[in-house]
């Protein structure tokens, strides 16, 4: 009688421990000060002694990259998707001043397969590095019959640190305020079921098609990595006063920015003044998606809303030029009249 095994199951012990040795220089790859033990423990430590901090605030933020994975299994491309996984959860983070410390992932599937495993983990590694975060530790699960062959689920979770006197909760946002919008790299993570919806269902295009108006194939429009604010946000915050930050993601402009503003003021924001990309004109023009649903569904080409005094933002446009951004002066704070919706387009 044949003895039974794990591998019978469908769950390879093998495969698993040569991940574990393909994750461990990419990990590496990521540390930082403060890394005290990394891939390969049962648990990753972090120093909990932070220079130059009176009264340290840990700030923490968990997240995935919805059905965008659903366009990475369509592509079979795995290389990025890491990056937007981070991307989601740092970009959190710094909106209340905190420098990301470490990050762990969670990646699930139903039959491990060690190489496009690594390929995902080699993008979470990027968006660590972009980020200035170590990746510590995560969790690999081979799930058989949980998930549809070839196709995997992640999460991700980050810690960051901020002195309690430097944080950024908005409570001092008041009118007149200037709004600054840092464009999108695209779709970013939020929105992929009504834009596969869009795309496939509706206009019945494939990932090589290159539509009209798109200056990148479909595949690379809808794979472009969920851009990351961090350094330049951490360097903006040491030369200039920020009052507020709004990471933009599912929700849009119109659910996202009324999370930081006080009691008695709004945001007024004028529509037409950045650039929106092609992507966004497209699902709205091609597919009859109303604006007020793109501006709450999407992006709409603005990733992060930063609010800074009126007499600052000529100083802070200029400095967010300089780091790798695309600054555009969206709109003002003003005061609240009714009690509708805190945010007014123009």
């Amino acid at each position: 009688m044949k003895r039974l095994t794990y591998k019978d199951s469908g769950v390879d012990i093998n495969e698993g421990e040569r991940l574990v040795d393909m994750i461990k220089p990419l990990a590496r790859s990521t540390a930082r000060s403060g890394v005290l033990t990394g891939i390969g423990g049962f648990g990753a430590s972090f120093s909990g002694k932070f220079k130059g901090m009176k009264d340290p605030v840990l700030v923490s933020s968990t997240d995935g990259v919805g059905t965008k994975l659903k366009v990475a299994f369509m592509a079979d491309r795995h290389n990025t998707i890491g990056i937007d996984l981070v991307a989601m959860c740092v970009n959190d983070i710094i909106t209340v001043g905190a420098e990301p410390l470490f990050f762990l992932d969670y990646f699930a599937t139903s039959k491990l397969t060690a190489k496009k495993a690594a390929k995902v983990i080699s993008g979470i590694a990027k968006g660590c590095k972009d980020s200035g975060c170590a990746l510590i530790g995560g969790e690999t699960a081979e799930m058989p019959g949980l998930y549809k062959q070839g196709e995997y689920d992640l999460a991700g979770f980050s810690v960051g640190v901020v002195d309690k006197s430097k944080m950024i909760d908005g409570k001092n946002i008041k009118a007149g305020d200037t709004i600054i919008g840092l464009a999108s790299n695209g779709l970013h993570s939020n929105g992929y079921s009504l834009a596969r919806k869009v795309f496939f269902d509706k206009l019945k295009l494939k990932l090589k098609d290159k539509p009209k108006g798109l200056r990148r194939t479909l595949e690379n429009e809808l794979l472009a990595p969920t851009k990351i604010y961090v350094n330049a946000l951490l360097k903006l915050m040491k030369t200039t006063k920020v009052l507020g930050l709004a990471h933009i993601t599912g929700g849009g402009l119109t659910e996202n920015l009324p999370r930081i503003l006080p009691k008695g003021v709004a945001a007024s924001i004028e529509l037409g003044s950045w650039p929106v990309p092609p992507v966004f004109k497209l699902i709205e023009n091609e597919a009859g998606v109303e604006q007020s649903e793109m501006l709450r569904t999407f992006n709409y080409g603005i990733g992060m809303v930063v609010v800074v005094r009126k007499k600052d933002a000529a100083a802070a446009i200029k400095k967010l030029k300089s780091l790798d951004t695309k600054p555009f002066v969206i709109g003002t704070i003003t005061k609240k009249t009714s009690k509708k919706r805190s945010v007014e387009f123009l």
